[in-house]
């Protein structure tokens, strides 16, 4: 078995992060904690609070361009960019989770899991919230990532040694 390639330490600093994005409306395409984010803006703005500057903006998206494209645009940018990890397993507390919301169509739908059991993602109608990984959302998950290992980068940045 694999481990996780994130401490403990640096998972659950990657949920305490998603947690304060919680109560945030849903915004599409947003990425701004409390004014607004979609379930990918929402990893952005992890990605930025704990690593740096994003490493690609995302193109332009509508809410329908799984179903437009059919391209899987959301899975091949966190395999270039995140560590992926068995879709089999249950997730640990700040893996990124990547939902097909139907077997036909791209991954479309992203969140964090606060713990294997939970996750934190937003929602239109909903914002940004914590929920139960129930039976659905265990039947549309499709892959699941890690966060690249930051706490060198931590550690870098409190001691100004970069």
């Amino acid at each position: 078995m694999t481990a996780h390639p994130l401490s403990p330490i640096e998972r659950a600093r990657v949920v305490t992060a998603a947690r304060r994005w919680l109560g945030t409306p849903y915004v599409h395409q947003a990425s701004c904690e409390g004014a607004g984010c979609d379930c990918l803006g929402l990893i952005r703005g992890v990605w930025r609070e704990l690593i740096g500057p994003e490493p690609e903006r995302p193109p332009a998206y509508t809410p329908l361009w799984a179903e437009e494209k059919g391209e899987e645009t959301m899975l091949r940018a966190a395999h270039r960019h995140l560590h992926p990890l068995p879709a089999d397993r249950p997730p640990a507390a700040g893996d990124v989770l990547l939902f097909r919301l139907r077997p036909h169509l791209p991954a479309k739908h992203a969140a964090i899991a606060s713990r294997p059991d939970t996750m934190i993602h937003a929602l239109e109608g909903c914002g940004v919230v914590e929920v139960p990984i129930d039976n659905f959302w265990r039947r549309q998950l499709t892959a699941r990532f890690a966060f690249p290992a930051f706490a060198a980068r931590a550690a870098e940045d409190a001691t100004g040694s970069r």
